[in-house]
Parts: structure tokens; C-alpha cells; sequence
């Protein structure tokens, strides 16, 4: 592949102490493949892979931004070493379309590092290594050849001549091998001019984990050995590095770094701290505090303690489990210098790349409602930037962002100084897809459903969540009605507002529809504002509060109810005084009320006026009416059905006058005066009469009644049993065979009485004419109750 000049930008690189930092744009290398080759001056390009970074000295990872990140120790493999003191490293990036690398673009990057400045023993923990190394300056010997030293320790009789050999102990035990051998192991072990180093891999066969205050150090202790002649070299190559040590609370994360690792210093009566670093993202801070962090140390312990949030990491939204919340992740290093007596100088860095665990962080829905302007407000958050609002749903119809500013939702966002924010929402309550409800007595609960869908993270994994808002106010007037009357009706005047909508009108337990209207003979009209209702004085419905003579006093309801619910709202009532010169009231107990009118030439006496039991007189009179109340079972009441009704019937009349005869009286004259009183009751609507409970005051009238005058003729005389009149009844319409009489006669309802009444009498001025034939339970004429057999003949 050919090579390529390096866009700008896209990559930064720095010498940390002594280690190749190198920074790739991620933005440049969005949905690109990449791979990194070392470029050796002798063997040419070698290709990055784990074994090679860990063996060699290589770190390849991403800072919490997502940019991929190169480190290289400057005493890496393929590093070119001059003096100790100047290091370059060259590195192809290749970068490709498809992720088989064909036809990739290659850029190749030559990094310098100038670092003189060594400690007699340098120890770097790196994420994936750990690396030691060692000052080799050999002091002058003597002359005085002597094999006596070679009995000084067991294991370096057998050290070869010439050649470089590692002692490793571990719990269990020690191991010899070359450094050939310790290569296939994945150690690293060479000299430069000054210097002799070892990297090791974590968790080698050869390490041992243990606690050093509270945190585990993963350890390998190791000599290295070199025999030439007269010389004896053993050096304490021996590194150990934290593999823990990170807490995290709510708000904060806490780094812990031993102060004295016991293996490193063998005296620590000797200890000295000299210099503590801390540094983020490959860069010193010099005053932590500037940017609340926290770096503490004691004899113990080096602790760095960074707020969740705080600058120089990054705080990245994620999805787990379906529950939204955030991850903090911070590249952090420490470097401390201490002396002892065993080693003048050490630099200890340690580098760390820490991510909090998943904190959960259920946003809040908030209703900032302002009922007054009729608008929900809805407030959704709070997010970190990385998220946004993608799409929402209303009454679980959907909207793209745009759909929703055209259809008139307003959304917008609202930041924080913390650099969160927030999603606004504003719908009107009046909108389609806020759903309405009717509450209480003058309320509307305005309801709006919300779906969110978020894009969340640098993933952009969608999330949903759903809100329900609502919010009751007092926006709807209950109607008051207005009431009147004439001379012979009730009227309401009702505003027709929500009619039907939130609330109908009943009378009784039935709907006020156009039905009841029209076979109750009721008129109603309605004009722009009202519904008029005409309920004419006795139509059914109309309750009589009080009755007497001449005036009654009636009233009509209505009620208001909640077109669900059937709640009661309010009772509409109009309630009037009328002058009545004549009138039939029938109440559902079984009274009846009646107001007769004299209508006779001449003026009969009203006070002699009575019903069928001429015991029942009436209650109140004047020259011109008489008011009557009596029971359906009382005052020689008759009942007949007649259909699916019930008649109740009874006569007004004027008492009888005896004409003089001759020596005792024969002769009554039928009254000048007569009026049949009906009611009409509803046969499955009638109770047992006499058991009603209700005050017939307040009780609705459903009962009808009619009142039928006789005229005062010659015609409409009667002749009663003073005359010689004989009845019979006959077995069947032959009229040959009659019962006997004083014989009790059977009959089942509604089969037929054949009846024949003769008037014996010849007097030439007599007619007969059978106008009512009736049955009592004696021979009393006014015996109730009494049951028809004829009427009007």
C-alpha cells in the first residue's frame, strides 16, 4: 500500500517521562477499520497484536472520549536507543474501509522521546505490563583473582559463563531459566548501555497476589544474573504493581496506591517520600485542587479522589437492563519518587484508566402545568449532552421532531450549568390529543400521554419512557335554570351549554328525551342559549305540594346528572300557586283529590253534595264548588282494569230529595247534580293500596283522572227499589232458566252475568231506565267495596 501524507489533526503525540503517548481523532477514522504496525529499522513493519503489546511494552486502548491511544516504553521492543538518552519509535497506521484491511492507506509516524533524567530503579505498572529497570554501574574491581566468591550463594555455582539468567520466586518455589526460555513465557529481559530491564505480563505463573494496606499488589520477585570471569552480577529485579484499589460512592471515586510496598524497599526505617505526581489523560496537574481533585498520602497510603463528573473525564450516558443511567471514566497516573538505603532512587508510576459502575438515573418527569394559560409544560430530564430527543407520542399517536413542531407542539431544551439538560414540551390542553374528561361538579381533567424515545450514549441506543400529566380545572359552569308559570303550565328555561355532553336531563330515573317529552305532553323548544320546557299543570310529573279548595300548589323536577357516572349535579325545580276552579288530582297512595264545579240551573246547595257513601261530604265548599279528598278504598269506590290501567271510579251527587205521597214516602227523586270521577292507574305501577309509605305532598302524581258531568234531565231519572222493580239472572242468554234467589252464584273474572231487571209497576208516568248495576258484600246500598257489573246501562 502506498503511503500517505497524515491528515491534520489526526494525530497528537507527547514523551511522558519515558513513555511514547500517541493520540488518534476518532472523528477522522468515523466508520473506518484501522491497524497499527510497529516499524522495526531491521526486521521492517511488524503488526500490533496482544502478546506482542504485553511482551514488548505496548499499550493499545481508547481514553474515556473513545480516541484510540498508543503508549510505548521507551525501552520497548523496536525502539531505537541512543545512549539511554534519545529513543525514537515509528508507527504505520493503516487505515481501511473494510475490516479485511484492503485497500488500506498507510500513514507512517516517527515519535521521539529525549529522557536522561533515569532513578537507579525505575518500576511503570501499564494496564496490560509491568516493566523494571535497573542502574548496572559496576564499581572498579581488585586484582586479587579468587574463587572463593563463588561459594557466597548456592545459585551461582551454576550460573552459565557469559550469559544472562533470571531466578524467580514464588510460593511455590524458585525457578532458574534463561532468558530465551522467560521470552516464551512472556517476560522481557534485556540491557541497554546503563541499564538492565525486565517487563513482566499480570498474573504470570511465576507471581504471587498479597494485600499491601488494603490493596492487592500482583508481584513477581525475581534476581537477575550475568557471570564473566571475575565478575558477579545479581540485581534485585523484582516489580510489583496495584490490581485494585478503586472505590466508588454516588458522587465520587477514590484511586489507592500502597506508600511502602514491602518487597520494594527492604528497610523501611530508611524510607523516604520524595515527590508525589499525579496526572489525567497523559498530562501532570500540577494544582489538583484547582480542578477538585484530591490527592492525600499518609505513611500508608496515596489516594486520589476525583468527583463523579469532574473535568479531564467523561460522564457518558448508557442503557442497562432497560434503566437508563450514566458511566464516569477518567485516564489517571501517579508517580512517586522515594529513597532508601538500598537504593538510593526509585520512580514508581502507575497508570490507571478507571470507569465507575453503572449508575442508574431514572430521569423525572415534571409538571410545570400552567393551568391559568391552559398549557401543559413538561419538563424531561435530566441527560448528559450525549442524549437527544428523537421522537415523541401523544395520546400514542407518533411524531417525528418535525411532524411535532409543524403539528404546534413547541419542544425545545433547557441546559444546566452541570452541562445536563432537559426536554420541554409544551401542548395546549385544547389540543385533539389531550384526552378530556369531565370530573366533580364543574371540572375538566385534561390528561396528556407522552412517549419519549431517546437516542442515548455514543451508542445511540434508543430508549423509551412514557409520562402521564394531568391536570383539573375549574373551566365549566353549571347551568342554572330559570322557572315560570302561566295560568295552566310549569315552564323551565335550562342553558343547553354541555347538554348531553357532560350532563342530561331526567325526570324521575328516566332520560328527558324527545320520547318522554312527547308522551307526557310536555312542549320543549330550544332557542340558541336555552331548552324551554312546558309542563302543563296535570301532566304526569307534576307534583301537588299542597291542594285545597280552589288552589293548589304544584311544583316539577328535574334533575341534572353527569352523562356517565349518573351522579346528581343539581335539582331543577319550578313551583308555582294555580286557581283552579275544578280539578282531579289522583295520588299514587290512593288519594284523590277533587274540586267540582256547580254547573246545575237552578244553584243546587254544594254543602249537600257527597259521594257514593253519602257519609263522605265535602272538605271545603262555597255557593259554587265543592273540594273533596278521599282513599281509592274508601266512600263507595269502585275499581275496574280496563286494558293495562287500573279505573278507579266514584260519584259526585247531590243528596236525594223525598217527594211527598200519600202516606209514607215511595218516591225518591235522582239528585239534580251528578259527576263520575275517574282515575286512572297503571296496573303494574299500582302498590297494595293502603301500604304506601309516601307523603302524597311530595310524591309524583301518576295517577290521571277525568271528571264526567251528567246534565240535570228528565231523561236521567231513576227509579230505585221503592218501586215494585224485580231482577233476576239468568243461567245463560236464553233468559228461560234463572237462579233462585238468595242462592250464592259463581262466577269466574270476565265470564258474562246475563242480568234482567222488570219494573212491575203500570203507572203511565213510570219509565225504566238501568243506567249502574252493581254487587256489595250485604244489602246495604252503600256497602263498599262494591264491584260493576253494568255501567251507563
Amino acid at each position: 500500500s502506498a503511503l500517505y501524507v497524515l491528515p491534520p489533526g489526526f494525530v497528537e503525540s507527547t514523551c511522558r517521562s519515558r513513555i511514547f503517548w500517541m493520540k488518534l481523532n476518532k472523528h477522522l477514522l468515523q466508520g473506518k477499520f484501522f491497524q497499527l504496525e510497529i516499524n522495526d529499522p531491521y526486521a521492517g513493519p511488524i503488526l500490533l497484536d496482544e502478546k506482542l503489546a504485553s511482551r514488548c511494552g505496548y499499550v493499545l486502548s481508547e481514553d474515556v472520549w473513545g480516541n484510540p491511544v498508543f503508549r510505548a516504553s521507551v525501552l520497548g521492543c523496536h525502539v531505537t536507543n541512543e545512549a539511554d538518552e534519545l529513543f525514537s519509535l515509528t508507527v504505520n497506521i493503516k487505515v481501511s474501509s473494510f475490516s479485511s484491511m484492503r485497500a488500506a492507506v498507510t500513514y507512517t509516524y516517527p515519535m521521539y522521546c529525549s529522557y536522561s533524567f533515569w532513578a537507579s530503579r525505575e518500576i511503570l505498572c501499564e494496564e496490560n505490563y509491568m516493566e523494571v529497570s535497573v542502574k548496572t554501574d559496576v564499581p572498579a574491581v581488585s586484582n586479587d583473582y579468587t574463587v572463593a566468591w563463588m561459594s557466597a550463594l548456592p545459585e551461582t555455582q551454576n550460573v552459565a559463563y557469559q550469559l544472562w539468567q533470571l531466578m524467580f520466586v514464588s510460593p511455590s518455589g524458585r525457578k532458574r531459566i534463561t532468558v530465551s526460555d522467560a521470552g516464551k513465557l512472556g517476560y522481557s529481559f534485556n540491557n541497554t548501555l546503563s541499564r538492565v530491564y525486565l517487563r513482566a505480563p499480570y498474573h504470570s505463573n511465576e507471581s504471587d497476589v498479597s494485600p499491601v494496606s488494603g490493596v492487592n499488589m500482583n508481584m513477581v520477585t525475581s534476581t537477575s544474573m550475568y557471570r564473566q570471569r571475575w565478575l558477579l552480577l545479581l540485581i534485585d529485579t523484582t516489580v510489583s504493581c496495584p490490581v485494585d484499589g478503586t472505590r466508588f460512592t454516588d458522587t465520587a471515586l477514590t484511586w489507592t496506591v500502597p506508600s511502602v510496598i514491602p518487597t520494594l524497599v527492604v528497610q523501611e526505617s530508611t524510607f523516604l517520600s520524595k515527590n508525589i505526581l499525579m496526572g489525567v489523560d497523559g498530562q501532570v496537574i500540577v494544582n489538583p485542587e484547582e480542578k477538585n481533585y484530591l490527592l492525600e498520602h499518609n505513611e500508608t497510603h496515596i489516594g486520589i479522589t476525583i468527583p463523579i463528573g469532574a473535568e479531564g473525564g467523561q460522564l457518558k450516558s448508557s442503557i442497562s437492563g432497560g434503566v437508563y443511567g450514566v458511566i464516569y471514566s477518567i485516564d489517571l497516573f501517579l508517580e512517586h519518587t522515594w529513597t532508601d538505603a538500598d537504593w538510593q532512587t526509585t520512580k514508581y508510576t502507575v497508570i490507571r484508566s478507571i470507569t465507575t459502575p453503572f449508575m442508574p438515573q431514572m430521569p423525572t418527569v415534571t409538571n410545570n402545568t400552567l393551568p391559568e394559560e391552559r398549557l401543559f409544560n413538561v419538563a424531561f430530564g435530566r441527560f448528559l449532552p450525549d442524549v437527544s430527543l428523537v421522537a415523541i407520542a401523544i395520546g400514542n399517536v407518533p411524531f417525528t421532531l418535525r411532524e411535532a413542531q409543524h403539528h404546534g407542539f413547541k419542544i425545545y431544551e433547557t441546559p444546566f450549568s452541570n452541562r445536563m439538560k432537559e426536554f420541554i414540551l409544551e401542548v395546549s390542553f385544547d389540543d385533539p390529543y389531550v384526552l378530556k374528561e369531565y370530573v366533580n361538579r364543574n371540572e375538566t381533567k385534561y390528561t396528556l400521554l407522552v412517549n419519549y424515545t431517546v437516542s442515548v450514549g455514543p451508542e445511540m441506543t434508543l430508549w423509551y419512557h412514557s409520562a402521564e400529566v394531568e391536570c383539573v380545572i375549574a373551566d365549566i359552569e353549571v347551568p342554572e335554570a330559570v322557572g315560570y308559570c302561566d295560568e295552566e303550565n310549569l315552564y323551565l328555561a335550562i342553558p343547553t351549554f354541555g347538554l348531553h355532553q357532560y350532563w342530561n336531563l331526567y325526570l324521575g330515573n328516566k332520560l328527558l328525551n324527545r320520547h318522554v317529552v312527547l308522551t307526557n305532553g310536555y312542549l320543549a323548544a330550544t332557542n340558541s342559549t336555552h331548552l324551554i320546557l312546558q309542563i302543563p299543570l296535570f301532566a304526569t310529573g307534576v307534583i301537588y305540594e299542597d291542594v285545597s279548595f280552589q288552589k293548589i300548589k304544584a311544583r316539577f323536577d328535574v334533575t341534572l346528572r353527569k352523562v356517565r357516572t349518573m351522579e346528581t349535579l343539581q335539582m331543577f325545580s319550578v313551583s308555582c300557586n294555580f286557581n283552579s276552579s275544578a280539578f282531579i288530582i289522583c295520588h299514587p297512595d290512593g288519594t284523590i283529590m277533587v274540586s267540582a264545579q256547580m254547573k246545575t240551573v237552578p244553584a243546587i246547595d254544594m254543602s249537600k253534595t257527597k259521594l257514593r257513601d253519602s257519609s263522605c261530604k265535602p272538605r271545603e265548599y262555597n255557593e259554587g264548588h265543592a273540594f273533596f279528598k278521599f282513599h281509592v278504598t274508601t266512600c263507595g269506590t269502585s275499581a275496574r282494569f280496563e286494558g293495562d290501567h287500573i279505573v278507579y271510579e266514584n260519584e259526585i251527587s247531590y243528596e236525594k230529595e223525598t217527594l211527598p205521597g200519600q202516606s209514607v214516602p215511595t218516591i225518591t227523586r235522582d239528585p239534580d247534580y251528578r259527576l263520575t270521577v275517574l282515575c286512572y292507574y297503571r296496573a303494574k305501577e299500582t302498590l297494595v293500596l293502603g301500604a304506601f309509605a309516601s307523603d302524597p305532598s311530595t310524591s309524583p302524581a301518576f295517577g290521571s283522572g277525568t271528571m264526567v258531568a251528567r246534565s240535570n234531565t228528565a231523561a236521567y231519572r231513576r227509579i230505585r227499589q221503592t218501586l215494585n222493580v224485580v231482577s233476576r239472572v239468568s243461567k245463560d242468554d236464553s233468559f228461560v232458566e234463572f237462579y233462585k234467589p238468595n242462592v250464592a252464584i259463581l262466577k269466574r273474572p270476565l265470564e258474562p252475568v246475563f242480568l234482567e231487571v222488570e219494573m212491575k209497576d203500570e203507572s203511565p208516568n213510570a219509565e225504566l231506565y238501568l243506567e249502574n248495576c252493581w254487587v256489595t258484600g250485604s244489602l246495604d246500598f252503600n256497602n263498599a267495596p262494591r264491584w260493576n257489573i253494568t255501567v251507563d246501562g
